[in-house]
């Protein structure tokens, strides 16, 4: 019997979704248009201007960033050497190297065998090109070659419908309309079923 002088540590069950995920790090998953990569400390001016763009935060529903860049760079730093666990953060680079946005697997659940994703191109010379249906479509490749996960998930407003255009276009179909603090949000998904079937037609 434990007594209050005894100390049980117990170590978080490994994430093996996860660790094939990262197992790729230093390398770039390529696409046809995009290159994902892991974050690194450079990203940061870019990331801090695109959390202050008012814009951005409205088509995230996210407030606004209003830290200091000094504040924010300590937290991005501690990120950076620390991740949240079951997040999967990557930058999305142009062929030619240019950070242009970032992108994330996270909520990677082991037990309902699923992860969702999220993307934001941040910068506007990007938007309405393809950028954005290579990314997602790059990232849901890597998650299911790499992991045996069966489903991929994400939400976008339900006014937003370049982003619906977008995951309808990387095979994505519509499941639910939930409403969360104050805005509406359509969540989209695709299977293993779906995304083999697309890949053999294409």
């Amino acid at each position: 019997m434990l007594n209050q002088h005894d100390k049980v540590t117990m170590k978080p069950k490994k994430n093996i979704a996860l660790a094939a995920l990262k197992a790729n790090r230093g390398k770039y998953i390529s696409g046809r248009k995009v290159r994902l990569r892991q974050k690194k400390l450079t990203d940061v001016r870019n990331d801090y201007n695109w959390q202050s763009d008012p814009e951005l935060a409205r088509l995230d529903a996210a407030p606004v960033l209003k830290a200091s860049f000094p504040v924010y760079l300590m937290d991005f730093v501690e990120i950076i050497h620390k991740p949240e666990r079951n997040r999967y953060p990557l930058a999305i680079e142009t062929l030619q190297g240019k950070h242009i946005g970032n992108c994330t697997c996270y909520d990677i659940d082991e037990s309902k065998n699923e992860a969702q994703v999220g993307i934001m191109i941040g910068d506007r010379d990007y938007w309405d090109k393809g950028y954005g249906v290579d990314t997602i479509t790059t990232l849901v490749d890597h998650i299911f070659l790499s992991t045996l996960l069966n489903r991929v998930y994400l939400k976008t407003l339900d006014w937003n419908l370049r982003a619906q255009k977008c995951f309808r276009n990387c095979g994505f179909i519509r499941y639910a309309t939930v409403t969360r603090n104050g805005h509406n949000f359509l969540f989209m998904e695709i299977k293993r079923e779906q995304w083999l079937k697309n890949r053999k037609k294409s």
